[in-house]
């Protein structure tokens, strides 16, 4: 254990920062588009920033040039999502002063070489990668104070091999995951002079408004909390589509075709709260999961999927009880709950839909279970085929910690998904031995 912590200190050692620069939008903002309001699914998202990163292996030895060319690349892509440059406040805000100040650029080296960092590295060793260590909750982007902060900040990581790492953070009230692989797409494509130009992004216009929802989710501590990884090839999901089916079968009430995303969420969600229930003397604890799920495609009238915003229904499934836990019914319970989403005619129904939750009704939701676990699937974004002129990166993840968050995403090669879990450091041991889990690995 000791030898371990020495070796993590180590490599944190080898990490500098080189350099840091703002970057402004090589056109400037228009006036008629000098305010960007949030939107109410805005205001009432997490108080955090986003964090995440793709590597790419060895470079060669320009790979200084290339960077540079990324660098002056960003400000272009900077017009189109102007209100990425400008200045929000860091509590309660309501709106983007968008005036193309820009956004932080940071350089730095690690002296390691991009495969050994990535061999010896647990999750929590990516958190130097990311730009002021604006990760999700993080303390020092929270609190009562009236400051501002730009929404996007961007940091390029050189390794002693040649091999890069671009990392960026976007705070969440601005735009959600799907917002932010749209823009890192579009730079891409830009940066490497792609013969077809980028979909430049949907900014929706919002009407003014001030709410006042608590921020519960980003009060509650992420201390003791350890994420890891662990990687479903398609042949293993196939086997665990039929035991799911069978089971439901059984129970009576059959599920038709469940999806990857459905039984691993089932899956996942049973064996972490197994694992809380042997941590709290085997007493079972009342949970709930809960699906983040991007509207965009299933309004009846669709969005664009290069909207910008926070575009997600949120579903939830009460887990209170072991008869809850059932396939049959857990995911039963999140179709029914999505079947009625599909019905939404618009935006501004679904907006209307949810300001009709009061503080009040948000607080006694999540009163009625103990813990709540977070599913977020991104197997529909082609995360893998950012390409910066380099070739296709080979790992795009997250960095950071929130508790009982867990996050799939394709696997690299495309063979399965590959979910990166967060939990208390007790009961991810009991996980990560778990057979039941680990028969689908």
């Amino acid at each position: 254990m000791l030898i371990s912590k020495l070796l993590r200190v180590e490599r944190r050692r080898l990490h500098t920062i080189v350099s840091r620069e703002l970057i402004q939008p090589s056109s400037p903002t228009p006036c008629r588009s000098k305010i960007y309001n949030l939107s109410l699914l805005d205001q009432i998202s997490l108080n955090s920033h986003t964090p995440i990163v793709a590597f790419y292996q060895n470079l060669d030895q320009s790979s200084l040039n290339k960077t540079l060319e990324l660098k002056n690349s960003l400000p272009k892509t900077l017009t189109h999502y102007y209100p990425f440059a400008g200045r929000v406040r860091k509590t309660s805000p309501t709106y983007v002063d968008c005036n193309d100040e820009g956004v932080e650029y940071i350089e730095a080296s690690n002296d390691n070489s991009l495969s050994n960092f990535l061999k010896q590295s647990e999750h929590e060793d990516f958190d130097p990668l990311f730009p002021n260590d604006l990760i999700w909750f993080n303390p020092r982007i929270r609190g009562d104070t009236e400051g501002v902060t730009c929404p996007l900040a961007v940091q390029v990581t050189h390794f002693a091999c040649g091999g890069v790492a671009v990392a960026t953070t976007l705070f969440h009230k601005v735009g959600d995951a799907r917002t932010m692989f749209n823009f890192i797409d579009h730079w891409a494509a830009m940066n490497a002079k792609k013969d077809t130009s980028p979909i430049s992004p949907q900014i929706i216009s919002h009407q003014a408004r001030n709410i006042n929802l608590p921020d519960i989710l980003s009060e509650k501590s992420n201390v003791g909390c350890v994420t890891r990884s662990f990687m479903f090839p398609n042949q293993k999901l196939n086997d665990l589509k039929a035991k799911v089916t069978a089971m439901t079968i059984e129970s009576g009430q059959p599920i038709k075709n469940p999806t990857r995303i459905e039984v691993l969420s089932w899956l996942l969600h049973n064996r972490a709260t197994a694992a809380t229930t042997k941590n709290n003397a085997g007493t079972f604890k009342a949970s709930g999961m809960v699906f983040p799920t991007d509207m965009r495609s299933i309004l009846v009238e669709k969005l664009p999927g290069t909207s910008i915003g926070n575009l997600v229904f949120v579903i939830e499934v009460p887990t209170r009880n072991q008869r809850e836990l059932a396939p049959h019914f857990s995911i039963g319970e999140m179709r029914k709950m999505k079947a009625m989403f599909h019905s939404v005619p618009n935006l501004e129904a679904a907006t209307k839909i949810v300001a009709k939750m009061s503080p009040e009704i948000a607080l006694e939701t999540l009163k009625r279970v103990d813990e709540y676990y977070i599913y977020s699937s991104l197997c529909r974004i082609p995360t893998y085929d950012i390409d910066f002129g380099w070739g296709k990166p080979v790992k795009v993840t997250f960095g950071g910690t929130i508790k009982n968050l867990t996050l799939l995403m394709a696997a690299p090669d495309g063979n399965g998904i590959e979910a990166s879990m967060c939990l208390e450091k007790e009961d991810m041991e009991i996980l990560q031995n778990d057979p039941e889990l680990l028969a689908f690995c």
